[in-house]
């Protein structure tokens, strides 16, 4: 897995660097999407925020209605991260639909059809670009409803322990909230890293929306711990970059802005953007070596079917060759 996983990922960096001023251009259009992440982070102050503040207490008055406990650790670090997911989803969700899309479905029309510089955005509307934004927005509801399937999971066991028993013990809610970060983790892990692979089904194959998502679940199929690998260093990186963000521009923004300050966040900013299109194209990288590697596998299924029917089909009880037609 790991091999697997290390050959793609330097696939994808000669293919990043090989094409880097069409990927760096394209940067460009994923700025305002980077820049608003960044913002939106920094703005949603669990202090200072107001509109974070009323979300946190709405989550907060769910989680308590459905019978968590109040001192289960994780889920009143879940509450927190939920109600600043939701609203910074909200705050970049316009730039997200249209820049986004159109820098996803640009970089995979690129390396769908190998070409060497960017097509004209025009070109893409009819096919891509749409086939890519319905797919998105059905894997946002498919998101959704994997964390909905998480706080099942966590409800039902929640009520269980309380009904025998249990709950009240220090020791039972330390491990139920290490056993809920775990099982959350995975779930939501699987789900994006099949959403990512959804976006490049849909730009490869012109097919949107559910039938998207569909297919990208039959290619992750015993191909999981490679996805989530090939997911690790850009999404690494983008983690480290908000976490500079962080400490390069907030930190030191005292309510007026000097051009140093401006041109570091750009900056900081535009690295961000390179992350997200390097992410795309590992993506796009890893549906063809999938395709690749179900095309190899039928073509041995048939081959190895082909021989087998040319050794039955002898009527006279030795071993003889005949051809037989392939279906």
């Amino acid at each position: 897995m790991m091999v697997r996983a290390g050959k793609i990922i330097r696939r994808s960096i000669q293919n990043f660097l090989n094409n880097y001023h069409s990927y760096a251009s394209i940067a460009l259009l994923v700025f305002p999407v980077s820049a608003s992440i960044l913002l939106s982070q920094a703005a949603l102050n669990p202090t200072t925020s107001p509109v974070l503040q009323t979300v946190h207490a709405r989550i907060r008055s769910l989680f308590n209605a459905a019978g968590f406990p109040p001192s289960l650790q994780f889920a009143s670090l879940l509450n927190l991260k939920l109600a600043q997911t939701a609203c910074a989803y909200l705050l970049t969700l316009p730039f997200t639909l249209t820049f986004l899309i159109a820098a996803k479905a640009t970089v995979i029309r690129i390396l769908h059809r190998n070409l060497s510089a960017p097509p004209r955005l025009n070109s893409l509307l009819p096919t891509t670009f749409l086939s890519v934004l319905s797919t998105h927005l059905c894997a946002s509801l498919f998101v959704l409803s994997a964390n909905a399937t998480a706080f099942s999971i966590m409800f039902i066991t929640t009520n269980v322990l309380d009904v025998v028993g249990l709950s009240a013990s220090h020791a039972t809610l330390l491990c139920l909230s290490a056993a809920s970060a775990i099982v959350y983790s995975i779930i939501l892990a699987n789900t994006l890293v099949a959403c990512n692979l959804a976006s490049v089904v849909a730009g490869m194959e012109d097919c949107g929306g559910p039938m998207a998502i569909l297919k990208a679940c039959v290619l992750i199929r015993g191909r999981t711990a490679t996805a989530l690998t090939l997911a690790l260093p850009a999404n690494l990186g983008m983690a480290v970059v908000e976490g500079l963000f962080q400490y390069r521009i907030v930190r030191v923004y005292h309510g007026g802005i000097n051009l140093s300050i401006m041109w570091e966040a750009v900056t900081i900013a535009y690295i961000y953007s390179l992350l997200v299109i390097f992410d795309v194209v590992t993506c796009c990288i890893f549906y063809k070596s999938c395709i690749s590697d179900d095309d190899q596998l039928s073509w041995d299924d048939g081959y190895h079917y082909r021989i087998a029917a040319e050794v039955v089909a002898d009527e006279g009880g030795s071993p003889k060759l005949k051809a037989c037609d392939m279906t």
